[in-house]
């Protein structure tokens, strides 16, 4: 398949990319031989392969969501830089009263 140098205008707008004549003509020839391999690959009959099918077999890659022992909230909150009122306390990203913004 190959591309026009409209289409890679086209591409390089879309991308927000500014490309010299040079560079779209490289640019037009890399594309239309990777639109080449993907019509080779569009003509391969896998009507008998499974739209899901894996390389290897996957069951459940997932852990199971168990509490497990950790620490209190005491313990962390005395362990925290600093803390208030029960809570760990962090430096205000937006500025609050202690940098000049508001809470």
């Amino acid at each position: 398949m190959s591309l026009s140098l409209e289409d890679v205008n086209h591409v390089a707008s879309l991308a927000r990319l500014g490309l010299t004549d040079a560079e779209k003509e490289t640019l037009r020839e890399q594309l239309s031989s990777i639109l080449g391999h993907i019509e080779v690959l569009s003509q391969l009959d896998t009507d008998a392969i499974s739209p899901t099918a894996q390389v290897i077999e996957v069951d459940n890659v997932m852990r199971d969501d168990s509490a497990s022992p950790s620490l209190t909230q005491d313990q962390v909150t005395q362990i925290a830089p600093r803390s208030e009122k029960g809570f760990i306390a962090v430096p205000s990203v937006l500025g609050g009263p202690d940098e000049g913004g508001s809470a």
